[in-house]
């Protein structure tokens, strides 16, 4: 599928023939609003949106604080929302949805079934998508395959999931919805939103060895705390090019993902020629019946003005950066790693939407080749989708894993949500390079969770104790 941007100075020549003259008054508010230098990402996105969803030539700009309705492009619901948001549906009384080929429905919670319970949840699930025919994905985490098969630069995109928010790292406007709300947009295929407010966060420099994106959000989030950025758009920029070229689509998937455990509504990086690489080596696919051209998907690069206002400011010397642990029990309870090296663990875990991709999953292997896994502790790697997990055996990681004595399953959330895979006992303590660690989170109430970068947790899997990962990038 051919990946095609729509720019200010492009977006008439791209309609097909019977599609120009409809939407000529569009075209031209939506190229005055891509052209607007004092609106943020969030205020222009919304208002392109207001624009398709009126189908004709709108003079309101969509302003911080306001509240518009939007048409959703993609609506997603996984194992553990998704059934409410059937019943929801079912309570209203509403047999048809609004547009399937715009529904995704995710197992990946607890996947394949731990119990007899979660597998008539998935039962439910696998019976609503085909009796509407709508998208069904069992395994890959539904962040994950979301970026990787359908997520595109100016998408509005709502998933009944808080770490929605990654999407964010290809331009897209992606944010969390309750499985009622979720369900809402399934029946009509628009929902209310407040336009955020937004925060400008400007990346200089580069990561020592051993030092990774994962600690650089988590240090964010240190800094403001919990509730930092409640609903605002975090707009990350780059300084210059050579700290563009030091953030992947991983890294900068790692940072949206995350930025919601300070509030973030979404968190979005700028569309550069790392973006179209992405999209263009990982095309996009879509179970849309009504598109009239199936070998385009057009996209809007959306950049935020030069003039735009912003809620605040903040500059990260990413040489500055130390390799972060937050916890326990709460994201912003943030140390540096000497602040807890020496504590023993339990268990270490390598997985999650934040950090199970292909670039976590090679550093793992980097630390974990040719050493052994502590004998009192456990290490747990879970890759972020089918497709990572197929690059991992290719690559051979995974005989890396199994000779250090770790496990690696197949592709899940796992133990980052505590049902399967890596749940944990009264009192024992994890490290983990998944989204959250509040009380509870991955086992036992008494149990304690510290978050890090995949090199921290699998350094400290060797170590078997919570250990700085530097060392371990100095010789090799």
């Amino acid at each position: 599928m051919q990946i095609t941007s729509l720019t200010s100075s492009s977006l008439s020549s791209l309609k097909q023939p019977q599609q120009k003259q409809k939407q000529e008054q569009d075209d031209s508010q939506i190229k005055n609003i891509l052209d607007d230098k004092s609106l943020t990402f969030a205020e222009k996105l919304i208002s392109i949106k207001n624009v398709e969803r009126l189908n004709k030539k709108s003079k309101t700009l969509s302003m911080a604080g306001e509240i518009f309705i939007v048409d959703v492009d993609l609506a997603m619901a996984q194992d553990s929302t998704g059934p409410l948001a059937i019943r929801s549906l079912n309570e209203m009384n509403i047999d048809k949805i609004y547009d399937p080929s715009k529904v995704l429905l995710v197992i990946d919670h607890t996947f394949p079934a731990a119990d007899e319970k979660v597998a008539n949840l998935h039962h439910l699930m696998r019976d609503f998508a085909s009796n509407h025919s709508c998208m069904l994905v069992e395994g890959s985490i539904s962040h994950q395959y979301i970026l990787e098969y359908l997520a595109s630069p100016g998408m509005m995109i709502l998933g009944a999931d808080s770490h929605t928010c990654q999407a964010g790292c290809v331009g897209a406007f992606a944010t969390g919805i309750g499985s009622t709300e979720i369900a809402a947009v399934w029946a009509t295929g628009q929902l209310w939103l407040r336009v955020p407010e937004s925060i400008k966060i400007k990346l200089s420099g580069n990561f020592d060895k051993g030092v990774f994106a994962r600690d650089l959000i988590l240090h964010y989030i240190g800094e403001v705390g919990e509730d930092g950025a409640n609903y605002k758009s975090l707009e990350w920029k780059f300084s210059n090019d050579y700290t563009k070229k030091k953030f992947s689509m991983d890294s900068r998937a790692c940072i949206s993902n995350a930025s919601m455990e300070c509030g973030a509504k979404i968190s979005v990086f700028p569309i550069d020629e790392i973006t179209t690489k992405y999209l263009n080596e990982n095309p996009r696919s879509y179970n849309n019946s009504n598109n009239t051209d199936n070998n385009m998907q057009v996209r809007i690069d959306v950049q935020p003005g030069d003039s735009a206002q912003y809620k605040d400011e903040f500059e990260i010397q990413c040489d500055k950066v130390e390799p972060q642990v937050s916890g326990p029990d709460n994201v912003d309870k943030v140390h540096s790693v000497d602040e807890l090296t020496n504590l023993e663990i339990d268990q270490a875990f390598i997985g999650s939407s934040t950090n199970g991709r292909i670039e976590d999953l090679e550093v793992a292997a980097h630390i974990l080749k040719g050493r052994k896994v502590h004998k009192n502790t456990r290490c747990v790697v879970t890759p972020a989708s089918v497709k990572v997990y197929e690059e991992a055996i290719k690559r051979r990681y995974v005989e890396i894993y199994l000779e250090s004595g770790a496990v690696f399953t197949n592709a899940t959330c796992g133990a980052c949500v505590g049902t399967h895979l890596g749940a944990l006992g009264e009192n024992e303590i994890c490290i983990s390079s998944s989204s959250r660690n509040f009380v509870g989170r991955m086992g036992a109430l008494s149990s304690k969770v510290y978050l890090a970068s995949p090199a921290t947790v699998a350094a400290s899997a060797i170590e078997g104790r919570i250990a700085d990962p530097r060392r371990y990038f100095q010789s090799r």
